[in-house]
């Protein structure tokens, strides 16, 4: 048994199985500067689960220590039971804030490049993606524009046979008659079983896909839980909440 199977069977055990995500008193510290302070947060397979909170709030922090990237910091962080690490990375699929793809490349490049980094990498969802998008795979990013980037890079972090999906901010740039495309797309190759965590401060257009919220402030997880729950609480939508709690 993979332990992509593995981890998908643990958590499909029943309400009181282990979290997918399960982060502790995570504290990280750049010099003087102390991006998470205490951190303590649950994320569970087969939901949507929007991270909000401000520019500087330590969002991105959290997300790179998740996707294994970035070390330094105390505290307990598990990913289907693994410390961060190469067996985390194997379930995990991260899209950063920022490009990371060559300029002069052409999307079929690209496809290539996946191809021989990720050994879990769905090249035809990639290539359905890309499609449904309306992009071609002879364009070359520097001929698009940030939206149709954003759109190359989403068809290519989505098309992996991840657990845990890990996306920074993936409509902040995008005019707001393109985002809804962007989200469509995303729903279009998710896994039930997946988690797919997003950032954003952009609450309004995530509400109607999100199953769950963490709400984040000066490094640390103010709120967080069932969206339906969050809504019934304070008889307000998401996006409601979001702009009193950082009013």
């Amino acid at each position: 048994m993979t332990d992509h199977t593995a981890a998908h069977d643990a958590e499909q055990s029943g309400p009181g199985s282990a979290p997918l995500i399960d982060v502790r008193d995570l504290t990280m510290e750049y010099g003087a500067v102390r991006a998470l302070d205490g951190l303590e947060m649950t994320a569970r397979s087969g939901q949507i689960v929007g991270l909000l909170g401000e520019n500087g709030c330590g969002k991105t922090t959290l997300l790179k220590i998740l996707a294994g990237v970035l070390a330094g910091y105390s505290g307990h962080v598990s990913i289907a039971g693994h410390a961060p690490g190469p067996e985390s990375k194997a379930l995990v699929s991260f899209l950063p804030d920022t490009s990371f793809l060559p300029d002069s490349a052409r999307v079929s490049y690209c496809l290539d490049l996946y191809s021989d980094f990720f050994a879990d990498f769905q090249r035809e969802k990639a290539r359905d993606l890309i499609g449904f998008f309306g992009l071609s795979e002879s364009t070359r990013l520097k001929e698009m524009s940030k939206g149709m980037r954003e759109k190359v890079q989403i068809s290519l972090a989505m098309s992996r046979d991840a657990c845990v999906f890990l996306l920074d901010e993936p409509i902040s740039g995008v005019d707001p008659a393109a985002r809804q495309l962007i989200l469509d797309g995303m729903l279009r190759s998710l896994d039930e079983d997946s988690l797919l965590l997003i950032s954003t401060h952009l609450v309004h257009d995530l509400e109607p896909l999100l199953d769950g919220v963490v709400m984040m402030r000066h490094g640390r997880v103010i709120a967080q839980g069932d969206a339906d729950d969050l809504r019934a609480h304070h008889s307000a939508s998401l996006d409601q909440i979001f702009r009193e709690m950082y009013r």
